[in-house]
């Protein structure tokens, strides 16, 4: 029990992250009904735009007060370009296709991504270092890092931002027109199209913060990082409810608190020691999943809703 304040931040700073990378997925999905699989690529090549600036645009010895808001807006142009061209070139002439052409499609243009950065980034292939802040600070029995802090902070800006966005703003409210009905909106005088490019768009962003935050906590990316973030950020979109933005976020810290704490104590219970540690997260992750779904199948914030058409 000493050490359950530590794991709690430990799940609430993972479950930040996850959650940030889940809003792309939620918001793509509650306007055009499309999982975007290759989001958790997204998520990799704003990592590596933020590498690019920090090793070959700014020069040496930049201190890092100074780097990680340019970092920040390198990674952000990558990810949004990547995404605002995915949907023009990719999804968007497969809208009134049958579901399964576009998610063939997302799947192709996720290891595509993958395979472009490995092939044509130096060394992405592997471990790349990734410049990190590592000062230290104690909170009563809790340690964090100068990286979590920036995480927490990024993730409660952003959240915040997103709900005064999506609430005030008359943009914001044509996205959830558009996500309701999508023909009537377009009926309504609402270019849909651009809102559906804006979506991608800060989905895009939303990811890069969460990859230049991954990077400045565990110090390396590689052009594999994406896929098991974006299972992972999917997943918690799942749980939140997929289409609901809070819902996104709120999933995400209860699957990043429930795989920390399963990871540091599921070992300790009689006769359980072989299902517990580091490498069995995962699977207690996805047990989550299956147990929400089993009980709650529209997820925690989700609402039951008629099949669109």
């Amino acid at each position: 029990m000493n050490t359950l304040p530590q794991q709690l931040a430990n799940g609430l700073l993972l479950g930040s992250m996850y959650g940030l990378i889940a809003i792309g997925y939620t918001m793509v999905y509650g306007i055009v009904q499309l999982i975007n699989f290759a989001h958790g690529e997204i998520f990799m090549t704003g990592a590596f735009g933020a590498l690019t600036v920090y090793f070959y645009i700014l020069p040496d010895g930049t201190p890092m007060a100074a780097a990680v808001p340019l970092m920040l807006l390198g990674g952000a142009i990558v990810a949004v370009l990547i995404a605002v061209g995915a949907e023009r070139f990719a999804y968007r002439p497969l809208r009134g296709a049958p579901r399964l052409a576009p998610l063939i499609t997302a799947i192709g243009l996720s290891l595509a991504l993958q395979e472009v950065v490995r092939n044509f980034y130096p060394e992405a292939d592997k471990a790349r270092a990734f410049p990190g802040l590592d000062t230290t600070h104690d909170i009563g029995s809790v340690t964090i890092k100068d990286a979590d802090i920036f995480l927490i902070c990024a993730a409660v800006i952003c959240m915040a931002a997103l709900a005064i966005f999506v609430r005030k703003s008359r943009t914001g409210r044509a996205m959830q027109a558009t996500a309701q009905d999508p023909d009537t909106a377009q009926l309504m005088g609402i270019d849909t199209n651009r809102i559906i490019v804006i979506a991608f768009a800060i989905g895009g962003f939303f990811a890069a913060v969460a990859a230049l935050a991954y990077g400045l906590k565990y110090g390396n990316v590689d052009y594999r990082m994406g896929f098991l973030m974006g299972l992972k950020a999917f997943t918690a979109a799942v749980l939140g409810g997929i289409g609901n933005i809070y819902g996104a976020m709120l999933g995400g810290v209860v699957l990043g608190i429930a795989e920390t704490l399963a990871s540091a104590y599921i070992d300790d219970i009689p006769g359980m020691h072989l299902f517990g540690g580091g490498s069995w997260k995962d699977v207690w992750a996805f047990c989550l999943l299956i147990i929400v779904l089993l009980v709650r199948p529209q997820g925690l914030l989700g609402e039951r809703v008629a099949d669109r058409a």
